[in-house]
């Protein structure tokens, strides 16, 4: 027989601090952005505009998701969620990733219908109205990548908003080349070479939130590091079941069996692994579990959870 002793120590790498006023302040002008190209579309009769409105709702829709998933993420643990609904983040950064795809789709197939059948761009007024969804865009492309770099969910949405800037900029210029050389395939063409930058962001949105959901190491965690570093713990002899998993778009846990045969390094031990482990690999949630290894009897039994 040998000893064992699971422990839990919590090194919780704190989630984003609320997002909500950021998520608000974005929805708001999106929504506002939406609602002059639906007039503006309707007033001078501009199929693009109102395609474009379209487009725009649907990213309300995908910031609405990323702020709700932010939201349910932080209800309290239950029954049945005890890891509360972090998961909730990785769901919804998917979920913006098929937004995207879609909506890309509709673009590329407008501009392959343009390309066959030209339509008059009223380019004055498109020039207007893109211009004003370069700066909404703009500004919440700024507000939502304080948070794009370190999490998912905050990337797909900061992703959907630097995409439609770029589109908006690639409209004023097409709108631009129509004016002075009255080319109306410049308005498909732009469209196609937009739809491609977007699927290069949406392709690794996708894979990356697919990976999560399948409990995939987050690609911020070097494996092997991490396993280097508990290996070379001078209190631990070898190491095993041994995983990292992301519980949301910006927390990531780990658990692992670290074989002790000197006796329990106790729990300042695990305490300093965890605080090490959180600090050098960014790893918030660490169930450590000692076993001794040493052929004799059981002298510890599995401790409480802390």
């Amino acid at each position: 027989m040998h000893g064992g002793h699971a422990h839990h120590d919590h090194a919780h790498s704190h989630a984003p601090a609320s997002y909500g006023r950021t998520f608000a302040i974005a929805t708001g002008l999106n929504l506002a952005l939406v609602a002059a190209q639906v007039v503006y579309g309707l007033l001078t009769n501009s199929l693009a505009l109102l395609a474009d409105a379209g487009h725009n709702f649907g990213d309300v829709m995908g910031l609405l998701l990323a702020w709700g998933a932010f939201a349910v993420a932080d209800w309290r643990p239950s029954d049945r969620f005890t890891y509360r609904l972090r998961a909730a983040s990785i769901l919804s950064a998917f979920a913006n990733g098929l937004i995207l795809l879609v909506a890309t789709a509709a673009i590329v197939w407008e501009a392959v219908d343009r390309f066959m059948t030209p339509h008059p761009v009223a380019s004055g007024t498109v020039m207007v109205v893109a211009t004003g969804a370069v700066v909404v865009n703009g500004v919440s492309a700024w507000l939502l990548s304080r948070g794009s770099q370190s999490d998912l969910n905050m990337r797909g949405a900061f992703l959907h908003m630097l995409a439609d800037a770029g589109v908006s900029v690639a409209v004023i210029v097409a709108a631009a080349g129509i004016m002075a050389t009255g080319w109306q395939w410049l308005d498909p063409a732009v469209s196609l070479l937009i739809s491609v930058v977007i699927l290069i962001g949406c392709w690794r949105l996708l894979r990356d939130s697919l990976r999560l959901t399948m409990a995939a190491v987050p690609e911020t965690i070097d494996l092997d590091a991490v396993t280097r570093y508990l290996r070379d713990l001078p209190e631990v002899a070898d190491l095993h079941d041994l995983h990292i998993w992301a519980m949301s778009t910006s927390e990531t846990a780990l658990t692992c069996h670290l074989v002790t045969p000197r006796g329990h390094p106790g729990d300042a031990f695990l305490h300093r692994v965890a605080h090490e482990l959180h600090d050098k690999f960014d790893i918030g949630h660490v169930t450590l579990q000692i076993e001794l290894n040493d052929g004799g009897q059981c002298a510890l039994q599995p401790d409480t959870v802390v």
